[in-house]
């Protein structure tokens, strides 16, 4: 330990304050993680309202994880360089001020340009929370904390859908889908408050700089790759969008050379790219990335197919999601605590065919009862994809970062979330190829009633490319290092030395965008 590293814990043991700043900014994850996933039982109501378009809907949500997934190396960065505490604040005003942006939305136009501002102070607040807990804890109260952050991660997977579903159906106010948002301003405003008083500032140890034109690069890349595919359909596919995507590789390429030469002339580049020589990490972000598509995918069109689909009520859907959540919550504690350490690769491999299962037994039941399906007929699908998410989503951070060397461990997190919530948006993308694309709008304007079936067809179309992935999935694992390594002291999150820009941002199981 660096005697930076000892001064630290020494100053930090005895702050009974700690616990007060712990709270406060697991109460902001916990707020990003329920945003992310309490909007999308809540998009038929929005469409409704608003009259907004299938392709407005896609940007209110993969909107948000672009922007969040744009914005979270640079987020760890500026936190690194100017101060944890202030980024984090900073980020939580931006969080505050969009989501009342959002809830007063006049329009789809202003709602979907809010839901991108709420991604962005995202991605500036929730880099900081694991960074800020690294800082104030010592090593040997780190375990508990972390055990503490992934409970809370859990509960907003359950709770997300759940409390979305419950403030749309109650339609506080008459303001139908609006308090989703609204919710946000209280508890962002109270993290405020109590966040200048109990956190302890910090910064990284070694000066850095902040890489503008690898920002200005790969977020560049990912608007060219996703805006055509979300827009495509709704204006027939027209040429730009294919010479968009076909683009986005070159800027791809041009972000590699140009983070080539900075490392070379400074040493301070946004993305460490000799993480990519570790065959464990290379192979991790390709599992990392391919999963966030098929959770972008699943999500999206589970919630479509309940509620306009079977005409189900947000509550119906919500409560019928949460034997889900439960099972992915339950999966991933004995993943982590029993099965990893003796098991190790396997397990994730093991979740990769779980959930194939899971998603044909779905398929299957969708087709038997159609539109007459009922909640309890989709338990035993949705029981079966949750254990195989939970065994996938748990473990799969540590693996990934078993092989990492340790002074890049901070720069490895940030690369690994980044990329998921990257696969995310590219999957809420898809959505309008492997779902809307097997709708045919027209006969449906003149035959309604037939909407419940194309509905269950899309849905099980869709089912179909998740099986797909999930079973590439399934072979890239073998990539993976067969028995993880214990790679950080005292729970192993972020580097001991403040260096590289991020800290491990765990973000939820889903979804959830």
């Amino acid at each position: 330990m660096s005697s930076h590293d000892a001064a630290t814990e020494a100053a930090t043991a005895g702050d009974k304050r700690r616990w007060i700043a712990l709270a406060i900014v697991m109460t902001a994850a916990f707020m990003d993680l329920v945003d992310a996933t309490i909007v999308n039982i809540a998009i038929p109501s929005i469409e409704k309202d608003l009259g907004a378009s299938f392709g407005a809907i896609q940007w209110i949500t993969a909107g948000y994880a672009l922007a969040f997934a744009a914005g979270l190396i640079t987020g760890g960065r500026l936190g690194d360089i100017y101060g944890r505490k202030r980024l984090f604040l900073l980020g939580t005003a931006g969080f505050t001020l969009a989501s009342a942006l959002c809830g007063f939305a006049a329009n789809q136009e202003m709602l979907v340009g809010s839901r991108l501002l709420q991604g962005a102070a995202a991605a500036m607040m929730v880099p900081q929370v694991l960074s800020i807990i690294h800082v104030t804890f010592p090593a040997h109260e780190r375990g508990k904390v972390f055990g503490m952050f992934g409970a809370i991660i859990g509960l907003g997977a359950v709770s997300g859908p759940l409390l979305g579903a419950l403030l749309t159906q109650w339609n506080i106010a008459d303001l139908e889908w609006r308090p989703i948002f609204l919710i946000n301003l209280p508890v962002g405003i109270a993290a405020l408050i109590l966040g200048r008083k109990f956190i302890t500032e910090s910064k990284a140890p070694k000066a850095l700089k902040l890489d503008m034109v690898g920002v200005l690069l790969v977020t560049t890349a990912l608007l060219m790759l996703v805006y055509p595919l979300t827009r495509g359909r709704e204006l027939d596919w027209p040429l730009w969008g294919h010479l968009m995507m076909a683009g986005s590789l070159l800027v791809f390429g041009a972000l590699v050379a140009y983070e080539k030469y900075k490392t070379k002339k400074d040493g301070s580049p946004l993305i460490e790219l000799s993480l990519f020589k570790v065959k464990s990490f290379a192979a991790g972000i390709a599992v990392q990335l391919t999963f966030g598509v098929v959770l972008g995918i699943f999500f999206l069109v589970w919630t479509l197919y309940m509620q306009i689909g079977l005409g189900w009520s947000p509550l119906k859907a919500g409560l019928t999601g949460v034997p889900f959540s439960i099972s992915v919550s339950v999966a991933a504690g004995m993943s982590v605590q029993k099965l990893v350490p003796r098991f190790g690769r396997k397990v994730l491999q093991a979740g990769a065919l779980t959930m194939i299962a899971g998603i044909l037994l779905y398929f299957f039941v969708a087709g038997r009862y159609e539109t007459g399906i009922h909640s309890w007929q989709m338990i035993p699908p949705l029981v079966v994809m949750g254990l195989g998410m939970g065994l996938i989503v748990a473990p799969l951070t540590d693996a990934v970062l078993s092989e990492v060397p340790k002074e890049h461990a901070g720069s490895a997190s940030g690369l690994i979330n980044t990329t998921g919530q990257m696969g995310n948006a590219l999957g809420l993308g898809l959505v309008s190829v492997v779902f809307f694309g097997t709708i045919d709008d027209e006969r449906l304007a003149k035959a309604p009633a037939e909407v419940g079936t194309a509905f269950t067809n899309a849905f099980q179309n869709s089912l179909g490319w998740a099986a797909g992935v999930l079973a590439l999935i399934f072979l890239v694992m073998f990539a993976l290092p067969a028995k993880p390594k214990q790679h950080l002291e005292g729970g192993g999150d972020g580097d001991a030395d403040g260096e590289a820009g991020t800290v491990d941002v765990d973000k939820e199981p889903v979804l959830t965008h």
